[in-house]
């Protein structure tokens, strides 16, 4: 029987490595959807680079679950959106990685916190014109690093074309993880998927039984991507992609 996730890796967790060398190593470890970061592997403006690499996608049935921008909401200027947009479109994705703002809402006063709402409230209509969705990342110094953020963001703009992605703070406990991600799974598209407690980075073989209880507050299929290695070694992905594969009961 086929598990219900579907399973990744962001590429940003080999900068070092190409392209070419991190679906190889991903067809090996049995991963078969990528998410591209668009500060090395492929850039939004290298049209070649970016049909090269959907290109090998197709030839080694890798599908492009997302696309990993550095677009910044409330920094980066929107008439650029549709430059990332148009990229995402060769490599096959709808789906495109967000930064929502420069600072938690906990440091924004109300006028701030607006403007930066008004900038998604655009950013979501650019969204739907294109048939893409636009996934904002729960990431530390923006908007989204906080629950109650998170969620009064989402419930503001209300669009499908505007989501959210999760992933495990290493600063909060368990316990504080798993409200976040009970409290943002309605909202959320794809998930990161790595071990860490505060400056150590531990293998996901250590935080199983962890992740299983974050996976049971998602009621409805995601797509999980394994973000950085332990050690930051390609030679890591099959041990940590097998990890992954036994965590969610996909042993065949």
């Amino acid at each position: 029987m086929r598990h219900k996730y579907d399973l990744g890796l962001v590429s940003v967790s080999f900068r070092s490595s190409s392209p070419e060398e991190i679906l190889s190593a991903m067809r090996q470890a049995g991963l078969s959807h990528v998410e591209w970061g668009s500060d090395v592997h492929a850039p939004c403006g290298d049209r070649e680079r970016l049909c090269e690499i959907a290109q090998m996608q197709k030839e080694l049935g890798v599908t492009c679950s997302s696309y990993g921008t550095y677009f910044r909401l409330g920094e980066t200027p929107l008439s650029e959106l549709e430059h990332y947009i148009a990229a995402a479109n060769i490599l096959g994705t709808e789906v495109l990685r967000l930064w929502c703002g420069a600072k938690s809402g906990a440091d924004m006063t109300p006028g701030e916190k607006e403007a930066l709402f008004e900038q998604c409230r655009k950013a979501a209509v650019i969204a739907e014109k294109n048939g893409v969705m636009l996934c904002m990342e729960c990431h530390k110094k923006t908007f989204t690093e906080r629950k109650e953020d998170s969620e009064a963001l989402m419930r503001a703009i209300a669009s499908p074309s505007f989501r959210m992605y999760w992933q495990p703070f290493q600063w909060l406990t368990r316990e504080q993880n798993a409200e976040v991600a009970r409290t943002v799974s309605p909202f959320t598209e794809h998930i990161h998927v790595f071990h860490w407690k505060g400056d150590q980075k531990l293998s996901l073989w250590e935080g199983m039984e962890e992740w299983r209880e974050y996976l049971s507050l998602f009621s409805t299929p995601r797509t999980l991507l394994l973000e950085f290695m332990p050690d930051g070694q390609l030679e890591s992905l099959p041990r940590e992609a097998e990890a992954l594969k036994i965590m969610i009961g996909d042993t065949e």
